[in-house]
């Protein structure tokens, strides 16, 4: 029996230039149509058949589609049956900006997209980044992730051996900054700047130095002040509003999840010793 299809969407304001939908058991149809973004789709279960220009082929589980901007396509369950797929719509001229960032050559790459299959691994970063953008995680590792996603991609082998030994020195520097600044909203473009380096490359190599992208390293920084300022006196409402948290409920849920202890149990502790 034909199980109840689910259909969400996600879009941010903050981040204007991307919008994902995931659909489980689905059996909408689509006429041809296009779309004013670069569309990555993925199925992740059942079968379809993709339509393109005169050509028509059958995916299933783990295949995924890269359809450029303007292209008229169709993608429809086969058999008149249920599947489930995801979508990622991008901006291509954000898309042209990050790709951009690398160099010339790079650019070029969007106008030479495969237009149909791309390799199956694909389908796991793009599943690992939607789980990402329908979560809770904050907009800053959303953008992280959507950088590392698109710059992967498009990224020529060229660019990545260009950038494999990224500048200890200025990661250092940035670093240092934001251990200076951490109770400050620090953008990616702000600490990009800092390091020289395009905001892809700055994410992906800080996060292979450190092992935490910027933001998330920024929140460790800011639970270690937290700690000492509780260690000092201050009280938890104080810390949170000093340490630049949105709320206090923000902040007892990032203690407790590098401490294994909320503020409240680690004072008490504390003031045991």
């Amino acid at each position: 029996m034909p199980r109840n299809p689910i259909h969400r969407f996600w879009r941010s304001p903050v981040l204007p230039f991307v919008e994902s939908r995931m659909a489980r058991d689905s059996s909408a149809c689509y006429a041809p149509h296009s779309h004013t973004s670069l569309s990555i789709g993925a199925v992740d279960g059942g079968r379809s058949v993709f339509q393109h220009g005169n050509k028509t082929q059958s995916l299933s589980r783990g295949d995924v589609v890269l359809i450029p901007a303007g292209d008229v396509h169709a993608c429809n369950a086969q058999d008149d049956g249920q599947w489930s797929y995801q979508m990622l719509y991008l901006d291509p001229h954000w898309v042209r900006a990050v790709v951009g960032e690398m160099d010339s050559f790079d650019a070029q790459v969007l106008q030479h997209l495969p237009r149909h299959t791309a390799p199956q691994h694909l389908h796991t970063r793009l599943t690992e980044l939607n789980h990402c953008l329908f979560g809770d995680a904050p907009v800053q590792d959303k953008e992280a992730a959507l950088l590392l996603f698109v710059g992967d991609l498009f990224g020529s082998v060229q660019a990545r051996r260009s950038h494999a030994q990224p500048d200890a020195t200025r990661l250092r520097g940035v670093q240092a900054m934001i251990q200076a600044r951490c109770t400050e909203t620090l953008t990616l473009d702000e600490m990009a700047a800092q390091a020289c380096m395009s905001r892809y490359h700055f994410v992906r190599s800080f996060k292979r130095s450190v092992g935490l992208t910027p933001h998330a390293w920024q929140l460790d920084q800011r639970i270690q002040r937290a700690r000492h300022l509780l260690k000092q006196g201050m009280g938890l409402a104080e810390a949170a509003l000093h340490l630049g948290f949105a709320d206090q409920s923000h902040f007892q849920r990032a203690f407790k999840q590098r401490v294994a202890a909320t503020p409240g149990d680690y004072l008490r502790n504390i003031l045991q010793d």
